[in-house]
C-alpha cells in the first residue's frame, strides 16, 4: 500500500482500472468532463461567483435548455424497481439555521491557536461549487441561501442539482454556543414559509412558485412524551396541508428522541420506526414526503423499514463529522441494507476538500470503489493537490462507531485483517462524545451529581452527533 501512495497515477490505476472521468487520475475527477469549470473555483471564491454570473447573464440573452432533475429521474426508477441501486445524494448545507456564526465550519485560514469560522458568503460559496460539481442531486440550504443562489443567481435553472429548504426549525435544533435547548423537549417551529421558500416574499403568484426551491425539508423529533408528541404531530399535519395547497414537495427528517427515555439503541429504532410508519398511515399519496431522512440504526432497523413500505423510500443522515472511513463505511453499509438516500451536511463541510470527498462518496454508492479502497485513495487525491489531512492516514482508516453491526454501540473494534496494509484490531471510542444512547440504565451518567455545565455539555454532544 505504502508503495502506491508514492505513485498517485498508479494507486488510482490498480483502485479503478479501467475507470473513466471519475477518478484522481484524471481532469475528470472532481467535476463531470461535460461540465466547462476551472478547477481554480477550489481555491477560491471569486471565479466561481463569476462564472455563475455569466451563466446567468447568457441565460438572459438566449433561451437555455433546460435539464433533466436527477432527483426527479431517480425517484422515479426506485419507485419503478425496488431492487435498484440508484442513490441519491444530497448536501446538507442548511446548518446556518442551527448552529449560527459556526455553521460554514472552521476556515481553512484559521492559523495556529486561532478559530476561524468560514462566512456565510463563503459557505454559500462551497454551495456553489458542490453545485456546479454536480455530483450531488439536491442542495439543502436556509431560505435566505436559497434566495441569493435560486432567485438572484438562477444557479439551478440549467443544473440536474435540485435546490431544497430547511422547512421548519424545531428547538432542538437551536445549537447556539452556551444555549439551553438541547436539554428541553423538541418543540415546533417554522421561522421559513413555504411561499418564503418558493418565490422569495410573503405571498407568491402562481407563476412565481418555480423561482427558489419546491422542495423542503420538514423535521420531526419523537420524544415517548403525549403532550410534545401531539404537537408535533399538529404542527405536521398543518404543514403537509399547506404544501398540498401550494404544490409544495417535501421530505420528512426524523430525529431520534432528543431526551433521554429510556430505551436502549436497538429499541430506539424500534420506536423511530413505528412512530414514522404510524404517523403517516394517515395521510394519503396527495400529502406523503417523497422520502424519508432519519439517523442509521443500523441493518436491522433499516430492513425492517424497507421491507415494510417498498414505496417508502428511506435516506440517511450524516451526524457528526468523524473519520473519513466513518462516513464512507457508513453510507455503504446503509446502501447495502436498503437506504437509497444520504444527506451528509458536516461530514462534507469538514473535509479537507469538499469537492473530492463528495466525488469519492458519489463512485462509493455507484459500486466504482469500496470503502476500503476509497480513503486512501482520497489521501492520495488531497497528496496530490498539496493539501493536509486533518488525519494519518492510519488514524483516518479507523471506524469509530459500532452501528454497522445488528448489535451497534458508541465503540467499535474492527478486524482490520481484510483491509489491505492493516495489520491489527483497531478499537476506538466515538471521539468526544458520550454514547449515542445508554445501553442500559446503569451505565447513563449520573445527573443528580452534574452541574448545570456538565449536564449541558452532554446533551450537546449528543444532539451534535445526529444533527446532520
Amino acid at each position: 500500500m505504502k508503495s502506491l501512495l508514492r505513485n498517485q497515477r498508479s494507486y488510482c490505476s490498480a483502485v479503478w482500472p479501467g475507470v473513466r472521468g471519475s477518478t484522481p487520475c484524471n481532469a475528470g475527477f472532481l467535476f463531470p468532463p461535460v461540465i466547462p469549470v476551472d478547477l481554480s473555483f477550489s481555491r477560491g471564491p471569486s471565479n466561481l461567483l463569476k462564472y455563475s454570473m455569466k451563466c446567468k447573464s447568457r441565460k438572459m440573452k438566449q433561451e437555455v435548455q433546460m435539464v433533466e432533475k436527477s432527483l426527479d429521474r431517480k425517484l422515479a426508477e426506485i419507485h419503478a424497481n425496488r431492487n435498484s441501486k440508484t442513490f441519491i445524494l444530497a448536501d446538507a448545507k442548511d446548518a446556518d439555521m442551527a448552529f449560527g456564526i459556526r455553521s460554514g465550519g472552521v476556515s481553512p485560514e484559521s492559523y495556529h491557536g486561532e478559530l476561524r469560522f468560514r462566512s456565510i458568503a463563503e459557505y454559500r460559496e462551497m454551495m456553489r461549487q458542490v453545485t456546479i460539481q454536480a455530483a450531488v442531486d439536491i442542495m439543502l440550504m436556509s431560505a435566505s441561501s436559497t434566495e441569493i443562489l435560486a432567485i438572484q443567481e438562477h444557479l439551478f435553472d440549467n443544473s440536474p442539482v435540485t435546490p431544497a429548504v430547511r422547512a421548519n426549525d424545531t428547538t432542538d435544533i437551536h445549537l447556539a454556543r452556551h444555549g439551553i435547548y438541547v436539554n428541553e423537549f423538541s418543540r415546533p417551529f417554522r421561522s421559513a414559509t413555504i411561499d418564503h421558500a418558493q418565490c422569495g416574499k410573503y405571498e407568491c403568484a402562481p407563476s412565481e412558485r418555480g423561482a427558489g426551491a419546491n422542495l423542503g425539508l420538514y423535521s420531526v423529533t419523537f420524544n415517548n412524551n403525549h403532550e410534545r408528541d401531539l404537537e408535533t404531530l399538529r404542527a405536521f399535519k398543518e404543514f403537509r396541508l399547506e404544501a398540498e395547497e401550494k404544490g409544495f414537495r417535501y421530505f420528512l427528517e426524523v430525529f431520534d428522541p432528543n431526551m433521554d427515555i429510556g430505551l436502549s439503541p436497538e429499541k430506539i429504532g424500534e420506536f423511530v420506526n413505528d412512530m414514522v410508519t404510524r404517523s403517516l398511515a394517515g395521510v394519503t399519496s396527495a400529502g406523503r414526503p417523497l422520502f424519508l431522512k432519519m439517523v442509521y440504526h443500523g441493518p436491522k432497523a433499516m430492513e425492517e423499514l424497507v421491507n415494510y413500505d417498498p414505496h417508502l423510500i428511506v435516506g440517511i443522515l450524516g451526524g457528526s463529522a468523524g473519520t473519513t472511513y466513518d462516513a464512507f463505511k457508513l453510507i455503504h453499509e446503509a446502501q447495502k441494507y436498503g437506504a437509497r438516500i444520504a444527506l451528509f451536511g458536516r461530514k462534507i463541510n469538514n473535509a479537507e476538500h469538499q469537492l473530492a470527498f463528495v466525488r469519492f462518496l458519489r463512485l462509493i454508492v455507484d459500486g466504482a470503489v469500496s470503502p476500503e479502497d476509497a480513503v486512501p485513495a482520497y489521501h492520495a487525491v488531497l497528496q496530490g493537490m498539496g493539501i493536509k489531512p486533518h488525519r494519518s492516514l492510519e488514524d483516518d482508516s479507523a471506524l469509530t462507531t459500532g452501528i454497522m453491526s445488528y448489535g451497534g454501540s458508541s465503540t467499535a473494534t474492527i478486524d482490520m485483517g481484510q483491509r489491505s496494509g492493516s495489520q491489527t484490531p483497531v478499537s476506538a471510542p466515538l471521539p468526544g462524545s458520550a454514547p449515542l444512547r445508554a445501553p442500559s440504565r446503569d451505565n447513563e451518567p449520573d445527573w443528580s451529581r452534574m452541574t448545570p455545565q456538565e449536564k449541558l455539555a452532554y446533551n450537546q454532544r449528543e444532539r451534535d452527533r445526529i444533527f446532520g
